[in-house]
Order: structure tokens, then sequence, then C-alpha cells
């Protein structure tokens, strides 16, 4: 290193960079005193002369000298530098060809050791066998390239020559070697292409074989489901015995029948359940299930089962354990139930317990990869009978059983734990057993403590997680930028329809948006409800019919029927008119909806806090057994004519003829609705409802208008601001009255004396809506046009029927002034997929409500029905109740 001095110079820079540039030697005469110094032990001087000289050979620079001397270069000095640097270029470019070479050598070597390692690797990646074959090509051409340029120098390496000869020798042989190995690639290239088309014929084989099976599944689902279709219905005819011509033995022939029936569709739906895992179409639904709420879901839905056998049943939640887990709730509670059903069917006394907790250290989890640490086990303990060791293993085997010969003493179809196991090993975990003859069994369900979608198997349908069952405030929303975000629907949350059962508490969700209908779904269940969720107002209306749950909480804009005609038909139907519907919506309207006999109305966005008291309205409604109603009437006949009408057992009544006896009472007690006659001695109604409506503590209070008073349209228009009930006394006002009443009050009007249920049924009369009506039955099963003829014919309807898509064209061609259809879908001649096509290209027939009743239960059945026309869609075997609802919501006008 030389102080200010480069060590590097640049092609053109300096005399040294000007020399390999030109490639001539440049000599430099008197140099200046202070252009450098040479220096020693005794002295230092100045040289006189600078001589740069350029190494090159072939044209090509590989170095530069320079020379520094205190004499004048000679000619001859000059003549001997010019030859030299030719043979120091060449021994430049020896060296570093010989470095070169030696590089390939080793490159090369190391290249056939990876050649030799990744021939394994090779076997099984045609597309890396592909790269790896040009890549030695490649070298093989540089090799070819180098030892062409070493051939080209040996004539000026005399000296290297022996080792350049040896040096050739090897790359000779290398590139034999390269060859050689090429063609090995190339074979295995070729096996493997083979390979490949032949798992390619097995792949679509086997896409065949799994088609043709889901087709069969289907097929045969429609072959069991026909006549298991009449069989329900006419035996469920049979034994209502309407016409009171069968005796007691025949009615429960019926019933049998009937009940057998169910027990064959449940053992259907198992099979294709059990078919749907085997071919890889189980829908899993990934979201955050509650480890805090899983104990008291077990209890709500199974202790009736235990306690009906003399059973107890404890469930343990061990301390210490997260709040929740992220798998699919519905699978998980399905597993439970088969575990506890098998435990509860196998125990003759003693009891069940169930825990819930950590996998202990010593279990074995090898099978399923689950780490104890990050394990949930839940454990369903029985004091019965017990399973000998050498079933214990088969019993997991589908329709197979401990005992299972024909004397065995317990029933079921051996499908429950085969389920069991496939559910958990989709959900990346496992079931074990531990069993004694009896001294009773263990079955432990173990579950990984969060699994996402892409660590399950079969079809997967994901569910948001909701880190916070919380809804923005106001302020938020207005702060936080809309985000647009991809439409899903609410189908994506599994509620409880299928785990509903008598005497359960239940609240009926009817919204459209997803993440609310999520969050709603979630305080639901946590308030100890079960929850039904509907995405539009006609799947509402008829869910409403069909489950009559506890209570609905309601939006007003929702698809396909908006919440003012669910709410407003929830109130004409006599079943549903007294469950208490609360609206949460966007749109401010609490008037009309407390006018319609809301119990109460939030606008959103909402806060946890609002729901939460949303919820304790809810709670309080449908827990009161007695309701508390205030008539404020001057003319004491007329106070006690209401009392006699309305007074039950379920009502308390305080009655008063002044106006300000009535605020005094609204402010002392909860009334749930108010009679309000207009002509009072103190003040009048008109100041009396101004003051109700001022106080904030007690204006939701529902206020009937029930007035002798002749109201001029002003009168009118200005009470309709406070109510929407204003009833003129006269001949039918008293039916009206109670009917009103009865709605603010939610009484069920199958609790009310006869009399009150008669006058009721005249104000409201739910059959009246089939009266005068023409449905077209199409249907190539004689049997079902029987059995749903025989149902609908009772109700006063006029029925058309046709036997094929064709037919039911043609029909309506005929008849125009068709109500509605109900559509088969597998048919001959025209299927009623085709049918519906070529009904709703006629423009007359766009509105015609069609329901679709088929037989084929498989995935995607309702949605292709939908996309073809239908309007809704029922499966067979046919609910009697539900397609009455059904015809009900499409029949209304």
């Amino acid at each position: 290193t030389r102080k200010n001095l480069s060590n590097e110079f640049k092609i053109g820079e300096g005399l040294i960079g000007q020399s390999a540039l030109e490639k001539q030697s440049i000599l430099i005469t008197d140099v200046p005193d202070d252009y450098i110094k040479i220096n020693s032990g005794v002295g230092e001087a100045t040289p006189l002369n600078i001589l740069v000289t350029p190494l090159v050979n072939d044209d090509q620079v590989t170095g530069v000298v320079e020379l520094g001397s205190f004499q004048e270069f000679s000619e001859i000095h000059l003549k001997f530098l010019e030859q030299a640097a030719e043979n120091i270029a060449i021994t430049f470019q020896s060296a570093i060809s010989r470095k070169r070479v030696k590089e390939l050598l080793e490159e090369t070597q190391n290249q056939a050791e990876e050649l030799q390692s990744q021939q394994e690797e090779l076997r099984t990646s045609n597309e890396e066998l592909q790269s790896q074959q040009e890549e030695l090509r490649v070298t093989n051409e540089e090799l070819e390239e180098q030892t062409q340029s070493l051939k080209d120098s040996e004539e000026k390496l005399k000296k290297q020559q022996g080792d350049l000869k040896k040096a050739n020798k090897d790359l000779e042989q290398q590139t034999i070697n390269l060859t050689e190995r090429k063609d090995e690639i190339e074979k295995k290239n070729a096996q493997l292409e083979v390979a490949r088309e032949e798992i390619e014929i097995k792949a679509e084989e086997l896409e065949l074989t799994s088609k043709y099976k889901s087709e069969f599944l289907a097929n045969m689902s429609h072959e069991l489901r026909t006549p298991l279709n009449s069989v329900l219905i006419l035996s469920k005819l049979l034994q209502e015995n309407k016409n009171a011509n069968l005796d007691k033995k025949q009615v429960e022939f019926a019933q049998t029948i009937n009940s057998s029936g169910s027990d064959l569709l449940g053992l259907i739906n198992e099979i294709l359940d059990l078919s749907k895992i085997e071919s890889g179409k189980m829908i899993i639904n990934i979201e955050d299930v509650s480890l805090t709420q899983l104990p008291s879901y077990i209890q709500q839905n199974l202790q009736h089962l235990a306690e009906e056998k003399g059973l107890y049943l404890k469930v343990e939640l061990e301390k210490g354990l997260p709040e929740k887990m992220t798998t699919d709730r519905q699978r998980v509670e399905q597993v439970i139930k088969n575990l506890m059903s098998n435990a509860i069917k196998f125990t003759g006394e003693g009891g069940i317990t169930v825990n819930i907790q950590r996998p202990s250290a010593s279990v074995d989890l090898s099978r399923s990869g689950l780490e104890h640490k990050k394990a949930i086990a839940i454990s369903v303990s029985d004091t019965g009978v017990g399973i000998p060791e050498d079933k214990q293993k088969l019993i997991f085997e589908a329709f197979q059983q401990a005992d299972g010969t024909t004397s065995r003493k317990f029933g079921g179809t051996g499908l429950g734990l085969s389920i069991s196991r496939e559910i958990a090993k989709i959900l990346g975990g496992e079931i074990q057993l531990q069993s004694e003859v009896g001294n009773g069994s263990t079955f432990t369900l173990y579950l990984p403590e969060s699994v996402s979608a892409e660590e399950v198997g079969g079809v997967v349908e994901i569910a948001e997680p909701q880190e916070k069952a919380v809804v923005e405030t106001k302020k938020e929303v207005e702060e936080k930028p809309v985000a647009k975000k991809e439409k899903i629907s609410v189908e994506a949350i599994r509620d409880d329809r299928l785990d509903i059962t008598a005497g359960d508490k239940s609240i009926l969700v009817v919204e459209d948006d997803l993440k609310f209908a999520k969050i709603l779904f979630d305080f639901t269940r946590e308030k100890g409800f079960k929850c039904l969720i509907a995405g539009d107002g006609e799947a509402g209306l008829q869910m409403a019919t069909q489950y009559l749950p506890s209570a609905i909480i309601l939006d007003v804009g929702l698809p396909r029927m908006d919440g003012w005609t669910v709410m407003k038909r929830l109130k004409d139907n006599a079943e549903t008119r007294h469950i208490p519907v609360y609206f949460i919506s966007g749109q401010d309207k609490k008037i009309e909806a407390m006018k319609m006999g809301a119990i109460g109305y939030l606008t959103k966005p909402v806060n946890a806090e609002d729901i939460n008291s949303a919820f304790s309205k809810i709670e309080d409604t449908i827990s009161k057994d007695i309701r508390k109603l205030l008539v404020v009437e001057d003319d004491e006949t007329m106070r006690n004519s209401i009392l006699e009408l309305i007074g039950n057992g379920d009502v308390t009544i305080t009655a008063t003829g002044k106006g300000e006896d009535a605020l005094k009472f609204l402010h002392k007690e909860d009334f749930d609705c108010m009679v309000l006659d207009l002509g009072l001695s103190d003040i009048s109604g008109f100041d009396l409802l101004k003051k109700i409506s001022a106080d904030k503590k007690i204006s939701d209070i529902p206020v009937i208008i029930y007035t002798g008073k002749e109201l001029t349209k002003k009168e009118e228009s200005g009470l309709r601001k406070y109510t929407k009930s204003i009833i003129v006394k006269g001949a039918k006002s008293p039916d009206r009255l109670l009917d009103e009443v009865s709605l603010f009050l939610h009484r069920v009007e199958s609790d009310l004396p006869e009399e009150q249920q008669t006058n009721l049924k005249m104000q409201h009369d739910k059959e009246e809506v089939f009266k005068n009506k023409k449905i077209l039955i199409t249907d190539d099963d004689v049997r079902n046009i029987f059995a749903l003829s025989s149902i609908l014919e009772e109700k006063e309807i006029q029925l058309v029927t046709a036997e094929n898509g064709i037919e039911a064209v043609e029909a309506l061609k005929k008849d125009p002034k068709i109500d509605l259809v109900l559509m088969d879908i597998m048919m001959p001649e025209m299927d009623g997929y085709e049918a519906m096509g070529e009904i709703r290209k006629q423009q007359r027939f766009k509105d015609l409500p069609i329901i679709a009743l088929t037989a084929k239960a498989m995935k995607g059945d309702r949605q292709k029905c939908i996309e073809a026309g239908a309007n809704d869609y029922l499966s067979k075997p046919v609910d009697v109740e539900k397609l009455l609802s059904l015809l009900r919501v499409w029949l209304y006008r």
C-alpha cells in the first residue's frame, strides 16, 4: 500500500490505464524530481525514466508492467521488454486457464456427485429432470468450448503442455461420464413420463368412479325417499284420524308406521353422511367455539335423555383451559351427541361423566400428531356394560356393533361411531376408547385447540372468526373508511335448526349481514338460547312458522321480503303473533315498529351494551307468566266489560277513569300495554298521550285507542303519531280490542279460553289463504300425487296434476290462473329443472311461485333448484307442517 497512490486503475485511467487501452508501451523521460523517490537503507534518488508496457497476447491485455530507471532505456531494453511481455502474457493466460480448468474440473466432479445424490429426486420430479438436463447440456458445451480453447493455447504453452494434456484427458473422461449420465437421465425421464401417464389414467378412473358413486347415492336417496314420502304423509293423516273412523289400535298402527318411517329417514341421512365423508364432500365450517359454554350446551341438550333412564349426568371443565377453540362447532357437537347417546343407551344404572381438559402426558397422540399442550380432550365416561377388548376396534367400523348377533339386546345401525371417528380425523384429531366389560367405557375425543382450513379434509367453508362479539359504535363507523368486501351469504353460519327439540328456548335472527348475524348468533348462544338464522324475509317467515321460536330479532332492509311485511304476516298468523319481535335495523323507524307490536327497536350501528339490553328485554318478555294491562276508561260499565273480555289468569289488569291516575300508575309499574278512551273525567286522552310521549321513561308503552268518539281526519292523523291501533266502539269492536290487546301482550292463542280463541280465529283465519286457490302438482309417482292431494284437498284447494315437465307446461298454458306449482325434479321426458326453465321463459309466469319437491338430498341440490327457477325447496319425505307453512308464505296476497 503506497501513500496517496492508487493500487487499481480503470482502462484509460493514468499511464497504466492508457497503455492498457492503446495496447502500446509508453516511455516517459526526464521525470520531475517530485514524481517519485526510490529509497533504501543508504539513500534515495529519483528515477529519470518511466516505462509502461502492456502484456498482450492475441490482442488481449492480461496486465501492465511499469518500470522506473535511473538510466535511459536503450533499444535493446525496449526490444527485450516487448518480447518478454508477450511471454509473460502467455504465462498469465496459462495460469488463468489452469485455474479455470481446475475450477471446471472441481465443478464437474461436484456436479457428478450431486447428480448421483439427486438420482432419487429425479425419479419423482419430471420438471427438475428437464431443468438439470438443460444445465448438463450447457455445462457440456462450456467444457467443449474450454477444451477447444486449451488446444489453441497448447502451441504457445509448451512448458505447460504435459499438464494441459493431462487436464485434457481428465476433461474428456468427464465429458464421457456426463454423456453416459445424460443417457441414464433420459431413460429415467422416459420411465417417469410413462409412470405419470399411468397416474393420470388412474386419476381419471378414480374421478369417474367418484362421480358414479355420487350419482348412485343421489339416485338411491331419491329411490328411498320417494316411497318414504307417501308412507310418512299418509301415516300422519291416518294418525290424526280427523274423520274419527279408526279405532285406537289402528291409530297406534299409524303412529308406529310414521315412527318407523322417521327412523328409516334418519338411517338414510346417516348413510349419506358417511358417504359424503368417504367421498371428501363433507362441509367443514371453521369458526370460534366457546369452551366455557360447552358444558351448558351438553346439560341443556342431553340432561333430559339421562333423566329419562334415571341416570346422572356430570359435566366437568378443567381450570386453565382457553375460553375458545377454533374448529367446526356443529361437527364437534355431533360427535359429542353420538358418544353421549351411546353412553346413555348402554348404561342401565349409574350415570355419565363428561370431562373437558388437556390430555395427560401419558396419552399416545402419535396417530393424529397432536401436541399435548395444544390439544383439547373431551371424554365421555359411563358406568354401563363395557366393551370386550376384541370388539373395541370393530365398533368403529360402519354397520358394526359389539353385539352384532340376531339376539342382540341394543338396537342401532352402528354408523354413529364410524361417522364420529371420520369427523375427528377431518378436524385433525382422533377418538380413543378405554373399556372393561362390566365396568363401563370412556370414549375420548382429542382435538387441536385451533385448526385452519388448510389442515382439514373435505370441502371447507370458512366462517369468519369473530375476536370480539361487539359491533362498532356510531362514532367508530363514521371514522372508519368504508372497505368494499365480498358478499358472503349468512348460510355460512351453521345454526341450531337440526338440534332444536320440544321445550328448547330459541331465538330466530332474520339478518342478511353475515358479520352481524354471526355476532347475534354468538350472543344468543351465550345467553342460553338456541339460534336459528335466516338471510331473507321469506326464509325468516317460513322458519318462524315452522319452528315457532321463543323470540325473533328482525332487520327491516331484507332481500325478497322486507321486515315490515314479515312483521305484518307474523302478527296476522295466530300461531306466530304472540312471538316477541325485537327490531335491529339501519332505518330509524322505532315508532312504526312499536305500533306493529315490537317489544323494542335498535338503530344500527349498535354496541355490546345495546345488544345486551335487547336480550334482557327479550328474556324479560318471554319469561313473564303474567302480563300487565292498564285500562283508562271513565265509564265504569265499559271498564267492567273490558275486564270481562280480556281478563284471564295470564293478565293482571289495572283500571282507572282518570288521566292523572294513569300517569301515576305508569310511573309506578311496568305495564305491557294500555287501552285508552279519549273522553276522561279530568284531562282529555289527547293531552294524556302527549304527556306520555314527552316522558322518556314511559314513552315506549303500546297504546290502543278505544273510543266511541267520531274522529275527524285531523284528529285521527294526530293520534296516528302515537298509536297505530284506533278502535271505534261498535258491534265488532270488542273482538278487535281482544285481538289488539293479545298482540301487544304476546298472548299465546292456544292458552286462552275457548270463547276468546274462537273470537280471535274469526279475526285471523290462517286457513283462509288456501280457499279458492289452485295448485299444480307435478310428479311422476302416483303415490306422491295421492298423498299430497289428500292433504291439500282438506284445505279446499283446487288441484291440477301432471306426471312430467311437458304436461306441467301444457297445463299452465291451458289454465294460466294456477296460483302455485309443486314441482318434482326427477321425472321422465322433461325433468323439473328443464320444466321450471320453460315456465320462467314465459313473461306471464315470471312471478308464479314454484316450490321444488325432490327426493335428492345431496350437496348443492337446493341451490341448483333455485337457479333453475324455483322460489323454494323441500326435500322428500315432505314434512306436512313445513309444506303448509311454505304454501301460506307463497299464497299470501
